[in-house]
């Protein structure tokens, strides 16, 4: 099938399947007497995997990876299982950063309700934004 069909059929732009090819993720398609690419129809089973991969997070690299072990004849559940522990560890680690930065706008947002700009030092843009640091400590 020739990229355009194959684009349409993924909902890809024709850039994006050529950035995947040029990236490894995707065999690189025979080609018609005129030049054009042809793919094979597992071009589309490839990409679905490719997308449901960036979907939990996925980098291109560790796809590419992934993708390697299928193409040399390996099963890659092992590796992949290692990248799942990996990927949930790195979400809890955001997701308790995000719970902390939540908790320091919510009293950012408490603070600067009783505050008077009338106060606000001229040599600081706002100090709202140094909420935590000694006057001597602005830079």
């Amino acid at each position: 099938m020739l990229i355009g069909e194959l684009a349409s059929k993924t909902r890809l732009t024709t850039k994006a399947i050529r950035f995947y090819e040029a990236q490894g993720l995707l065999q690189s398609p025979a080609r018609t007497a005129g030049g054009y690419r042809d793919y094979r129809e597992d071009a589309m089973a490839r990409i679905s995997f490719i997308r449901a991969g960036q979907a939990i997070g996925l980098t291109l690299g560790e796809l590419r990876e992934i993708i390697a072990f299928r193409d040399h004849g390996q099963a890659p559940c092992v590796h992949v299982a290692a990248l799942l522990e990996q990927k949930a560890t790195e979400v809890a680690l955001r997701i308790a950063e995000l719970v902390e930065l939540q908790e320091t706008l919510q009293e950012l947002r408490d603070r600067a309700a009783h505050l008077d700009p009338a106060e606000c030092p001229p040599d600081s843009v706002c100090h709202l934004i140094w909420p935590k640091l000694p006057v001597s400590g602005r830079p």
